[in-house]
């Protein structure tokens, strides 16, 4: 069975950034092929990998909740919606060379993303002995992990700012996979675009408060703000990117 490793935290810490240099460590480590999920419904994990999927799981959805209503989203003649479901569903993975990539994505307008956020689950579970690892991006906050989507992690990766509130929200997750009974072998922080590669006092102070454990620390960067500003994707940074070096360094120590 693949391992599973998750990814979450606090929004705008870069949480995204760090996942698709993991694949890209990975993958470069011989551990391919690797399964990238992308279960956030303001997804942008293609976009640091710089694939474009075919369609998401979101988008699947509206096909067969619109099927035989809107004259764009037809099932064939004799099919079932599950039957069509599971046909399509195969559509919803870009395949690369070293990596796949399936994004959960979002449904039109109103609605509930029980339905997507179950898809996630069901095709991780099915998809786990096929792949040697597979990495999740989740959406920022607690949703994912509040749901039970990933009851199966084994390493679960926490993300934070030097903000006491990254910090925090991180504290808080950790705290939730503990009342859910999750048990993942490996539970740890990674604080993120550190000035110069050094924590605050204050921050080291809110993690020991968290009760967390520090994993390690990637240092802030230009050349990834202007890698984004250009549109580039990240995993195009150079070897020597300081960013790609802290992290690395990181998954050595996690044993991955």
């Amino acid at each position: 069975m693949g391992h599973v490793i998750a990814v979450s935290g606090k929004g705008g810490v870069g949480k995204t950034t760090l996942c698709g240099l993991l694949i890209q460590y990975l993958c470069e480590s011989g551990k391919r092929p690797v399964l990238a999920v992308d279960a956030d419904a303001n997804a942008n994990l293609n976009e640091v990998l710089g694939v474009e999927p075919e369609v998401t799981l979101g988008e699947l959805r509206e096909e067969i909740e619109r099927a035989g209503v809107d004259p764009r989203y037809q099932i064939p003649s004799g099919m079932t919606k599950q039957a069509y479901l599971e046909m399509r569903l195969s559509d919803a993975i870009a395949e690369e060379d070293d990596y796949d990539l399936m994004v959960m994505g979002r449904t039109q307008g109103q609605g509930c993303y029980c339905f997507v956020n179950g898809l996630v689950q069901t095709q991780v579970q099915k998809l786990q002995s096929h792949y040697p690892y597979i990495v999740v991006d989740n959406e920022a906050g607690m949703e994912h992990i509040s749901r039970g989507i990933l009851p199966m992690m084994e390493v679960a990766i926490l993300v934070s700012d030097c903000s006491r509130r990254g910090v925090q929200a991180a504290g808080r997750i950790a705290k939730l996979m503990k009342e859910l009974n999750f048990k993942p072998q490996k539970t740890g922080l990674i604080v993120n675009r550190v000035p110069d590669g050094k924590l605050d006092a204050g921050t080291l102070e809110e993690i020991r408060n968290q009760g967390l454990e520090l994993l390690g620390v990637v240092p802030h960067d230009d050349q990834v703000y202007q890698y984004d500003c250009d549109g580039k994707p990240i995993i195009q940074l150079p070897k020597d990117s300081p960013v790609r070096s802290a992290l690395g360094e990181i998954v050595k120590k996690l044993g991955l």
